[in-house]
């Protein structure tokens, strides 16, 4: 209510003074002007302080207030949004003399249109300026932050890590120091040095457990133990800010790190609480399901890890980590002698785009065929494995042991002859030249 009082005073005061006639004005033109613009933009009616100020400076360049009303019409011109034409008015208020405002005034806020403008380069060189003309000007913090987060867009985490960590030193109970505190710490981290943001990053969540920043801050604090070696208490910082900011944008990161964490360094409880949690996401993720199956993996717990890639399978039957998974469902059938199993989630791995999975779903489609002593089917299974590009050695060369032998159980001696002397010639696996040497010599026995 106060708030709507006093711009309804301001209001009211500007059309008093617009609508005055002429000749019982108490004021000139030029200082009217000012009056009106200067109030104006005290109480947020942007849009009738630019309109005064605008007429000001370009009908009387040459009154006393036109460098303030210049640097007051950026600042107004700043707040609607329109920098480049408050750039405009700040690189002007820099020609008068004397300058107005606070010393520099016009050249930070040359910075802070810049750096609105994403041209960093130049809002640090402005910033920098500012500092290094005046490191006593009521304006050199602002700069210095200004400067530093230039830095950091501009891919400087080094340099801008050295900046807040000055403005630290020289103001260290400036109001700013609590957010360069915390961009110290990212920066930091940005440039690769975990263990030098942990103090910084300790020392913000402590003392300022209620600003804004306090949740980054205690992501970039897990984050940074994790990657010094401390992985159970950078599992209890994700965890607890996890846990307090469900709706984060670092939210989902931070439990994918948690995960990642409990699978390469947690102990055996913590690898049962990740895949619990896993199997427990809703709505489900292919990744989380992928993510589920390895945990088992590493907890040895083999149906568990079949039940988590069934379940990809099942749910995310188009997705390429569920064309992974039929290939290790397939694998996992083909240690069980279930043939057929076997056959059905090869296929469905050679469905793959990547190469590599739908190489190994066709030859392992090939040899269960040739265990159902299906032989025209495994003999389709091993050319399509054939026919894959960028095709391991490996791979290759069991496909054409394969297709050797289903040539030859049909009695097609001259295309067996060819596969098993290829294998026996150039096969990567001493064992399966010297079987395919073998079963070359047999077909040469039956050629007579």
């Amino acid at each position: 209510m106060k708030r709507r009082v006093r711009l309804s005073t301001a209001f009211v005061s500007f059309l008093l003074l617009l609508l005055t006639p002429a000749p019982a004005r108490a004021l000139d033109e030029p200082e009217r002007l000012w009056l009106v613009g200067e109030r104006a933009s005290a109480d947020g009616l942007h849009l009738l302080a630019r309109r005064a100020l605008e007429q000001l400076v370009q009908r009387y360049p040459a009154d006393r207030h036109a460098g303030e009303a210049l640097l007051l019409l950026g600042k107004t011109r700043l707040a609607l949004g329109e920098a480049e034409s408050a750039l405009d008015a700040f690189r002007r208020a820099q020609t008068v003399t004397p300058p107005p405002g606070r010393s520099l005034e016009a050249k930070f806020w040359e910075g802070e249109a810049l750096f609105r403008l994403k041209r960093y380069a130049e809002a640090r060189a402005a910033y920098d300026a500012v500092v290094r003309t005046d490191a006593a000007s009521p304006l050199a913090p602002d700069a210095l932050y200004g400067f530093a987060w230039s830095e950091l867009e501009l891919g400087q985490p080094a340099a801008a890590a050295a900046a807040f960590s000055e403005l630290l030193k020289a103001w260290p109970e400036h109001p700013l120091a609590p957010s360069a505190t915390f961009y110290l710490g990212r920066a930091l981290v940005e440039d690769k040095r975990p263990a030098e943001a942990l103090p910084h990053l300790e020392g913000f969540v402590q003392k300022h457990p209620g600003h804004k920043l306090a949740p980054d801050a205690r992501y970039l604090l897990g984050w940074a133990r994790v990657q010094t070696g401390d992985a159970r208490a950078g599992l209890a910082d994700l965890r607890a800010f996890a846990d307090r900011n469900p709706s984060h944008p670092l939210a989902p990161a931070a439990r994918r790190l948690m995960l990642e964490t409990m699978v390469r360094s947690g102990d055996r409880d913590d690898l049962q609480e990740a895949y619990r949690a896993l199997m427990a996401q809703s709505p489900p993720t292919p990744e989380g399901l992928a993510d589920a199956a390895a945990v088992a993996g590493r907890l040895g717990r083999q149906k568990d890890q079949e039940a988590a890639w069934r379940r990809l399978r099942s749910q995310f039957p188009s997705h390429p980590l569920s064309r992974r998974a039929a290939l290790e469902l397939a694998g996992a059938a083909f240690k069980r002698k279930e043939w057929k199993e076997t056959v059905t989630y090869a296929q469905a791995a050679a469905e793959s785009d990547e190469d590599a999975v739908r190489a190994e779903g066709w030859l392992l489609a090939g040899e269960a065929e040739l265990k159902l002593k299906r032989w025209p089917a495994a003999e389709k299974a091993f050319e399509s494995t054939l026919a894959v590009k960028s095709l391991d050695a490996g791979i290759r060369y069991r496909a054409l042991a394969g297709l050797g032998l289903a040539h030859e159980e049909q009695r097609e001696w001259r295309a067996a002859l060819t596969a098993y002397e290829a294998v026996a010639g150039k096969s990567p696996d001493a064992e399966l030249r010297a079987w395919a040497t073998e079963r070359a010599a047999a077909v040469r026995t039956r050629l007579g």
